[in-house]
């Protein structure tokens, strides 16, 4: 087989891993008892190479979990031992520092034997509703509150499931069962993408995997470090605003292009916060990397070598670098601000590339239902958690406007009313777009959403808050506006908080308005046609159309005759 030929093959092996962890991720999706995975996409899954690299990545999943897990492996070939890995092993962990970042998320590892030799591995991660502790949620003081916490360790020792932990885990959580479903489910997942892999191997008459994780990292990293390359030669700097818990924060980074890297440095960003939005830096490196891959190489696959050019760095105990014993369940919420931070500096060297601002954090919600307890409930009113992910509006990107009620930069999909309401005695009373959301510009930002939750009838409910944007709403760039900020208040009136567990009495619901993304360029250039199409969608008021974007009053006019004949178009 000639050079070419052996460099054709191995593309065609490339794209047959892609399939390979694609159906691996698909299998966990369809088998996952949690919403969060069903329905929302929640998860990761890759194959990595024997020394720990990731060599292809699933199109189905979160940067969060995927730029993460990419440096796991590493700690589980290290923590297990080589002596110690046999084929029908399964390994297991939630470390928040040696997995994803936070105690509710599974990671799972499977070695991948072929004809008796360690080829690979497989590792998937999935976020869990319960790991028991205080609950999903900020108000935990230290992470030996927030939950279970399992080391790496066996989950099979050669095809034999620890039941002892099984029973442990059992015994440390609300929703055991759907917990100990999810674990198998993430255990099968490996398992399925193992013998896609071998049936690839015996294809192409592979005894090892060395021929194509060579040609899959070398291809990678000289592609990655030619496009950085090309970029101008500089630094320059990022800053931005957001709520924090009781105080607000500052995100803070130094993004430096020097040759065949990108340095991404986060000194002066705010020091630890007393509850658990702390970010662990394996997670903002996951949301760093991201940032500036998409921005200069979305088309170059994701692995170890197209990742490792984007390096970071942030001072100790800083609020994107997190030590134990720090609180970090909600470490997304910071950590989905890094790609704004980033793009703050990058837009200074690169002008004209990133989008404005968007939501950042995803708006998540948690319910803790139960009876009623101030009046007798219903014989059937039962305990139950409910975890929801909505979306913000996206921001305004330098050609196209910002998308409505999408997850930027997290990518995880809004869960639908049906399946939230199946998972417990929760009603959404209202989903919809909140007009003038987005944020005005030349091309608009996203819309967030209007949301209202209450309890069936003989429940009450606790509500475990984790938004972000109250005080400091996505900002504009270049000439473009702010987006909406978040508001969330009870039915009777009552103030509440964005971030923190709240109780809400039978009877009540809670009323919430989800941020906008920020406009792009100067609104006085958005051609009227879109202007006049937004206004007939309901996508912004009239007011807006004409104090944002000078629309008259007789084409305004023009668009409500055109709406009331029932054409939008």
């Amino acid at each position: 087989m000639t050079q070419d030929h052996s460099n054709v093959a191995y593309q065609v092996m490339w794209n047959r891993l892609i399939s390979v962890v694609e159906e691996q991720a698909q299998a966990l999706v369809r088998t996952a008892f949690s919403t969060s995975v069903r329905e929302a996409g929640d998860l990761s899954a890759g194959v990595y190479d024997t020394h720990g690299n990731m060599l292809a990545q699933a199109v189905t999943g979160t940067p969060g979990h995927v730029n993460a897990m990419a440096d796991a492996v590493a700690h589980f070939i290290r923590r297990i031992g080589r002596q110690n890995i046999f084929e029908g092993d399964v390994y297991i962990t939630n470390d928040p520092w040696e997995g994803t970042g936070h105690l509710h998320d599974i990671t799972m590892v499977t070695p991948s034997f072929h004809k008796g030799a360690l080829v690979g591995f497989f590792a998937c991660t999935a976020h869990i509703v319960d790991i028991g502790g205080r609950g999903f949620g900020a108000d935990a003081h230290s992470v030996y509150e927030e939950g279970l916490y399992i080391p790496i360790m066996k989950f099979a020792d050669r095809g034999t499931v620890d039941e002892t932990l099984t029973r442990i885990i059992r015994g440390n959580v609300r929703e055991p069962d759907q917990l100990i479903g999810d674990i198998y489910a993430l255990a099968t997942c490996n398992e399925i993408g193992h013998r896609r892999l071998i049936d690839m191997m015996e294809e192409f008459a592979l005894d090892d995997l060395d021929g194509i994780a060579g040609f899959i990292l070398d291809n990678s990293r000289r592609a990655t470090i030619e496009r950085i390359a090309a970029l101008p030669q500089t630094s320059a700097t990022g800053e931005m605003m957001m709520d924090g818990f009781d105080t607000p924060i500052t995100l803070k980074v130094k993004v430096s292009v020097e040759g065949d890297r990108i340095l991404s440095d986060f000194a002066g960003t705010s020091g630890l916060d007393k509850k658990g939005i702390n970010c662990p830096l394996v997670y903002t490196k996951a949301y760093a990397c991201y940032a500036l891959k998409v921005a200069i190489a979305p088309e170059i696959p994701n692995n170890a070598a197209s990742l490792a050019p984007f390096q970071i760095a942030a001072p100790e105990n800083t609020i994107v670098n997190a030590l134990h014993p720090a609180p970090v369940a909600l470490r997304h919420i910071v950590g989905h601000f890094v790609p704004d931070a980033v793009f703050d500096a990058f837009d200074k060297i690169v002008p004209g590339l990133v989008p404005a601002e968007g939501a950042g954090c995803l708006c998540n919600f948690q319910v803790s239902l139960r009876p009623r307890t101030d009046a007798p409930a219903p014989a059937d009113a039962r305990r139950s958690e409910v975890l929801t992910f909505n979306s913000g509006g996206s921001g305004a990107r330098p050609d196209h406007d910002g998308l409505n009620a999408t997850a930027f930069p997290s990518g995880v999909m809004t869960m639908p009313i049906e399946a939230t309401e199946h998972a417990g005695p929760v009603i959404i009373w209202r989903k919809e777009l909140r007009p003038d959301s987005g944020g005005a510009g030349k091309t608009r930002g996203g819309l967030g959403q209007y949301m209202e939750v209450g309890a069936q009838e003989g429940h009450e409910f606790d509500i475990q808050a984790m938004f972000d944007r109250g005080q400091y709403p996505a900002r504009g760039r270049r000439g473009g506006k702010n987006g909406a900020n978040t508001t969330i208040v009870r039915s009777d009136g009552a103030a509440m908080h964005v971030k923190g567990k709240q109780f809400v009495p039978h009877g009540e619901r809670v009323i919430m308005a989800f941020p906008g993304g920020a406009g792009y360029g100067d609104p006085s250039d958005r051609p009227a046609d879109l202007v006049k199409r937004d206004l007939a969608r309901g996508y912004i008021t009239a007011q807006t159309a004409a104090d944002e974007y000078g629309l008259s009053a007789d084409d305004i006019a023009e668009v409500a005759a055109t709406v009331a004949k029932g054409d939008d178009t």
